[in-house]
């Protein structure tokens, strides 16, 4: 789905935190759950509704995310309660921010995605067809019961993207819930109408890919369309419960050319506002592209300046050292609030009410009293 590194192969155990009935949802024969967003056309098909592919569905085929299938009458999840793998990451990874800083999440993701990124990063999760030779059995209770015993205060669904298992990260979200858990949905966006609301919901924060600003190139490179990415974002923002970060991974030659990047920003300033914080990060060669050399420094150094010309408030550089790109600085005064090496938090000045101490403008985010101290590392983990 996007560049958001998977899970680590070697693994850790978790402790067993303690045994709760999962609450039961209809299965299918394939193991899988129901799925919500579905229905009958006259011709006997099946249109699953939960993303802008529409896939329609005979009897026994799957939809272009490969997890979603007819089965009968019904169009089910076939990975629900399974993942392809867990971690324990600084918050910061995801990408976000204005999250809690510093604290831990712990990560997972399933198989499949309904994209087709040519430059995946995550691809052997994204693109698997071999479903059970890859997961771990996870409830959504026996998921937040783990984050509980861990003392990890959230849970983020993400290395392929959520929308694809949306009942399964809904019912883990309500789960994480009930046990005073947050939830984070790593997302590349490409939702429908009908599906957004359910979906986002139980999202406490959600970083949304925005991949260019280009209808060529999402059609070309990511096949998906802009415009159904542009009204999830724009939707989510307005929405206002959910707080709403963004990325966009500079490939060199294909979406980081300076009008480009100035059409991002301004329709992000003028549908969004300044605030909404954007992070450029760094393309590595992967999947179908590597013929593409790696982002330089430079690009995202570049991409920064032209977003904060254009008058965004909060723009970070990603997936390299860079301690100005990745530093926090009050909108009002300039003072430097939280400053930061890639996932390292190297100084905190915010006041215990979220706002600069020298000038007393609101941070916008979700903030705690004191930054969390997790740490930059990553630990894998296995349930």
């Amino acid at each position: 789905m996007s560049a958001h590194a998977g899970p680590p192969s070697s693994a850790v155990p978790l402790p067993s935190p303690s045994a709760r009935a999962p609450v039961a949802a209809p299965r299918g024969l394939l193991g899988g759950r129901v799925g919500r967003w579905w229905h009958p056309l006259p011709d006997g098909r099946l249109q699953c509704d939960l993303c802008p592919r529409t896939c329609r569905l005979r009897d026994g085929q799957r939809g272009y995310c490969f997890v979603r299938a007819r089965e009968g009458d019904a169009v089910v999840l076939t990975t629900w309660g399974r993942s392809s793998g867990f971690c324990l990451d600084p918050v910061e990874k995801k990408p976000l921010a204005h999250f809690h800083p510093g604290t831990a999440v712990l990560s997972f993701g399933t198989a499949g995605c309904n994209l087709g990124c040519r430059y995946c990063q995550n691809w052997e999760i994204s693109a698997a067809t071999e479903w059970d030779r890859l997961g771990q059995e996870a409830t959504p209770e026996h998921i937040a019961d783990v984050a509980q015993a861990w003392g990890v205060p959230q849970v983020a669904f993400t290395y392929n993207d959520p929308v694809i298992y949306a009942e399964y990260a809904i019912d883990t979200a309500r789960a994480c819930h009930e046990a005073g858990i947050r939830t984070v949905a790593v997302t590349a966006g490409y939702i429908s109408r009908e599906a957004r609301a359910d979906f986002f919901a139980p999202m406490d924060a959600t970083n949304i890919d925005l991949k260019g600003f280009d209808e060529d190139f999402y059609r070309r490179v990511t096949g998906g369309h802009l415009r159904d990415v542009l009204d999830t974002i724009s939707w989510a923002v307005e929405r206002g419960s959910t707080w709403v970060e963004l990325t966009t991974l500079l490939i060199p030659g294909l979406n980081d050319s300076e009008d480009r990047l100035r059409e991002e920003c301004r329709w992000i300033l003028g549908e969004l506002g300044p605030d909404v914080p954007l992070h450029f990060s760094a393309f590595h060669p992967d999947h179908r592209m590597r013929d593409v050399p790696p982002t330089p420094p430079a690009t995202l150094r570049r991409a920064r300046a032209i977003a904060l010309e254009e008058g965004l408030h909060f723009v970070y550089t990603g997936n390299l050292h860079d301690v100005e790109g990745d530093t926090t600085r009050c909108a009002g005064c300039g003072e430097s609030l939280i400053v930061r090496d890639w996932y390292t938090i190297l100084g905190y000045r915010l006041t215990p009410q979220g706002t600069c101490p020298t000038c007393g403008t609101a941070l916008p985010g979700r903030f705690d009293g004191e930054p969390g101290s997790f740490g930059p590392r990553s630990i894998p983990v296995r349930l």
